[in-house]
């Protein structure tokens, strides 16, 4: 996707003005991301990463900057934001929130390329996001069983053919599974979108940075496990090798509760469904634009929904080592 906010040269100079961090070398767009706007920037010979945020205002790009910091003192691998002269950590860019970061070389781990120790690291840095975020004040998703629904209205309305006749059993999938999850599991923070792209690694294959919190809020846990599951361990089927490392490193720090344990398949389900929707909604119902942009393909979280429901609970249990 383009860069949503362009900013010019003396707009990107004034910015460096409010950080303690040298002049302003150059700067440039990142063509990558599909909901903020984000920029390199050389300042005093250091590379940093500024991104713009298109859908949170000052208070809610503040949370998060603050959360980030707590987050990064407590030893998860994320990089802090970097105070501004005055102390403050967001900015104002075009009258948008801004935050300015360190820099994080690394790279993005395709499919084939997860193994699995890098599955069990990933599983270790999400346990380290639960146990440090305890007690971090954040609001609740932007995802969650109402909003679907409305998602699901849209769809109904859309006239879309080719996806007015999966509503009905989408909606359907929903409240079941909605109706079946126990708000009273363990919870707090979670990151609910912890993708490969969300992730970068050194050349040992450890964690360089967990990035992109913009979906962090209140979660269940092993709901955020489960995305990662989802997210890590498939392929053209379910990897059990690499689910039950991905798990394995998880319980290395925060080991899972039996109730738990019988909420993987209920919780899975209801992520599957959450991507399945909002891929529908999101991607694959967008107009058509002359500009290139991030494609997702929602038939990939159904089908990893009809996988969990072939399983079941026990035999999900069993393929995670649970």
């Amino acid at each position: 996707m383009a860069v949503l906010t362009p900013i010019t040269m003396a707009e990107a100079q004034r910015l460096a003005a409010e950080y303690d961090l040298g002049p302003l070398g150059d700067f440039s767009g990142i063509p990558a991301g599909s909901v903020n706007s984000n920029f390199t920037l050389n300042l005093g010979g250091r590379r940093t990463f500024l991104r713009v945020y298109e859908e949170q205002d000052g208070a809610g790009a503040a949370r998060e900057a603050a959360m980030l910091e707590r987050l990064a003192a407590s030893g998860v691998p994320t990089p802090p934001p970097l105070p501004r002269r005055d102390g403050g950590l967001v900015s104002s860019v075009r009258g948008k929130p801004a935050a300015l970061f360190p820099w994080r070389d690394g790279v993005i781990c395709c499919q084939v390329r997860v193994t699995e120790r890098v599955a069990e690291r990933l599983g270790r840095a999400l346990a380290q996001v639960h146990v440090a975020g305890a007690g971090v004040p954040c609001q609740p998703g932007r995802f969650g069983y109402e909003s679907l629904c409305d998602r699901l209205d849209g769809v109904a309305r859309s006239g879309d053919a080719r996806f007015v006749a999966l509503e009905p059993g989408l909606r359907a999938a929903l409240v079941t599974i909605h109706r079946a999850r126990d708000a009273r599991l363990p919870g707090g923070l979670i990151h609910s979108d912890l993708f490969r792209d969300n992730v970068l690694w050194d050349p040992e294959w450890g964690i360089a940075a967990l990035l992109d919190f913009e979906s962090a809020c209140a979660g269940i846990y092993v709901y955020d496990l489960m995305v990662c599951v989802l997210s890590w361990c498939f392929g053209s089927d379910l990897r059990p090798e690499l689910a039950q490392a991905m798990c394995r490193g998880y319980q290395q720090v925060r080991p899972l509760g039996e109730s738990e344990r019988d909420a993987l398949l209920v919780e899975g389900s209801f992520a599957a469904l959450r991507f399945t929707i909002t891929r529908i909604t999101d991607y694959a119902m967008r107009p058509p634009t002359a500009e290139p942009r991030v494609v997702k393909d929602w038939r990939r979280f159904q089908a990893r929904f009809d996988k969990l429901q072939a399983l079941g609970a026990a035999g999900l249990r069993r393929t995670l080592g649970v």
